[in-house]
């Protein structure tokens, strides 16, 4: 691993091709076929770091300027390769698993990688190749269709973003405006959005059949790296949230209603969560990236976090401007050859920014943190497990987020933010129900999966009431997030998360030293373990068990009901 971290600037990476990927698994292949089983893995990680590095860069540059020719074409290749290194890197999986002595194999790997390989090894064919590339094509389509969004808005022209300030205004009439002109925009493009959606519904469903799986939900699983639980589970995770969180949200957001006058609680009501009007950040993207150091130096005496931070600021790894032609929403990537993390988002003004920022900084440290571990698959955990190093380091940095908020704003942003957290739980299981019915009904028309859409908000969000906002009152607002689209089941990882998010929560109220001495350790260990394990092992109690959710609900429910 490098030890001195190069300006993002000046990153380059070898483009690869398919003679290079081909040159790459045959030097794998004969390094076992002369028995150097450590030579022959090591190469493989080494080949993997390098692709993954290059795949990220470019799939990142695109992120930041979807209408750059350059940009899009890079991905484009991107995607065009990106079949014929999984067939490269499934070959060579294979052949480690069924042609090695599973002892030895364990002895210079970890049962969990092992484990994650054999998951790998089943999502990957020729046969799906082309189905490959059209799926990553037609995401790009969606993502490009989203960053193109031109609003017009009360004189100025804004996209999806830049629109989220005024969807949150303490002016009521202001909130409903911009609800209206988003959902027009959706409106406007609803049949296209339903002609990608369906088209990649298809895809991943043939995909499936094709690898010899009932259905997606099999291979979607597979996919997300799912060692230890499976739909199952997760169903009756869903069931909890729907008993113990929804009836705590009614009553959170009946008490708003009351606080403010209003007859009822509209769709364009929920946002404006704090009735004096949201505590906003405590100043522009320039405030909040100098005051950033700080709030890591209070709250880390050891300096790790502040100079880590430090680093990524000054060396150019984070992009938090919104801007005409950015891609919406927020990640953290990262490039395995380099060892250091990046972090994307569209600052706004609100209080988003600050939520977005230290989400990605808790995915950004974990990577940071895990960066010597020996195997490019314990770089990151899988997706819940990593969600928990995010949601957790939003909640860890309460007592200094201060520093973050408008002038005496504080308290109040923990407020918000907590019953932003309990919210999130029924949206997420409602996504995640919604596409469990969509791929084991894959021939659903588009206007069945709004009703289905439609149906499961009232179950999970009975209190949604969108009004005259038509688009969406039909069932049309799954088509906002991007995950569905983008990233199928990756969604019920924020809730699964976020269970165990909350109980850092609750330790740091006891004991934030102790609490974030236990989340450093969470961030080090990485992918080193399955997600059961690194929940038991950090004295966190999984989702899955029966009282996952009660102490946590109790506890909110004292400090915002009381």
């Amino acid at each position: 691993m490098k030890t001195d971290i190069a300006s993002f600037s000046t990153l380059s990476f070898l483009r690869p091709d398919e003679a290079s990927l081909r040159a790459q698994h045959d030097a794998v292949m004969a390094s076992l076929d002369a028995g150097a089983l450590g030579d022959a893995l090591s190469l493989f990680d080494q080949g993997r770091r390098a692709y993954e590095a290059w795949a990220s860069y470019v799939h990142l540059q695109f992120s930041r300027h979807t209408q750059d020719e350059q940009a899009q074409a890079d991905r484009d290749y991107a995607d065009k390769l990106g079949p014929i290194a999984a067939d490269y890197e499934t070959r060579l999986k294979n052949r480690f698993l069924h042609e090695v002595d599973r002892e030895a194999l364990e002895a210079i790997l970890t049962p969990h990688v092992i484990a994650l390989w054999e998951a790998d090894a089943t999502v990957f064919a020729p046969e799906i190749s082309a189905d490959l590339e059209e799926e990553a094509r037609l995401t790009g389509e969606y993502t490009a269709l989203l960053a193109s969004a031109k609003i017009e808005f009360r004189g100025g022209t804004y996209n999806l973003s830049g629109l989220v300030p005024y969807a949150q205004s303490l002016d009521r009439e202001t909130r409903h405006a911009a609800e209206q002109a988003r959902w027009g925009f959706f409106a406007e493009n609803g049949a296209k959005l339903d002609e990608i959606y369906g088209r990649l519904v298809t895809l991943r469903d043939r995909m499936a059949t094709t690898l010899g799986f009932k259905n997606f939900i099999e291979l979607g699983y597979r996919r997300m790296r799912r060692t230890d639980y499976g739909p199952e589970q997760v169903a009756t995770f869903r069931d909890k949230i729907r008993a113990h969180v929804t009836p705590l949200v009614q009553a959170i957001l009946e008490r708003r209603r009351l606080q403010m006058g209003w007859d009822r609680v509209q769709a364009w009501d929920e946002a404006l969560i704090d009735p004096k009007g949201n505590p906003g950040p405590a100043g522009d993207h320039d405030v909040l990236v100098m005051r950033a150091e700080e709030m890591f130096r209070k709250l880390d005496a050891s300096g790790d976090m502040a100079a880590f931070y430090a680093m990524m600021r000054d060396q150019g790894y984070l992009d938090l401007k919104n801007r005409d032609g950015k891609a919406g929403g927020g990640f953290c990537t990262s490039f395995p050859t380099e060892g250091v993390p990046y972090i994307f988002a569209n600052f706004n003004g609100t209080h988003n920014d600050i939520g977005v920022f230290t989400h990605e900084m808790g995915h950004a440290y974990q990577n940071w943190k895990s960066r010597d571990l020996p195997w490019v698959d314990q770089a990151w955990p899988t997706m819940e497990a990593a969600e928990i190093h995010s949601m957790g380091l939003e909640f860890l940095t309460w007592p200094e987020i201060g520093g973050l908020v408008e002038k005496g704003a504080a308290e109040r942003y923990r407020a918000m933010h907590l019953i932003d957290a309990l919210s999130f739980f029924p949206y997420g299981a409602c996504v995640d129900h919604f596409q469990h019915e969509v791929y084991a009904n894959p021939a659903m028309s588009p206007q069945e999966r709004h009703a289905i859409w439609a149906r499961l908000e009232k179950e999970y969000m009975p209190w949604r009431d969108w009004g005259d906002l038509a688009y969406p009152a039909a069932g049309g607002r799954w088509q906002a997030q991007l995950h569905i689209y983008r990233l199928p089941f990756y969604y019920i990882d924020y809730a699964l998360a976020q269970c165990c998010a909350l109980q850092l929560w609750l330790g740091s109220r006891q004991d934030q030293e102790g609490t974030l001495a236990v989340y450093r350790q969470l961030c080090a260990w990485g992918g080193s373990k399955p997600f059961a394990s690194l929940v038991a092992d950090a004295g966190l109690v999984s989702p899955f068990e029966e009282d996952a959710l009660t102490e946590v609900v109790q506890e909110a429910e004292q400090v915002l009901l009381a």
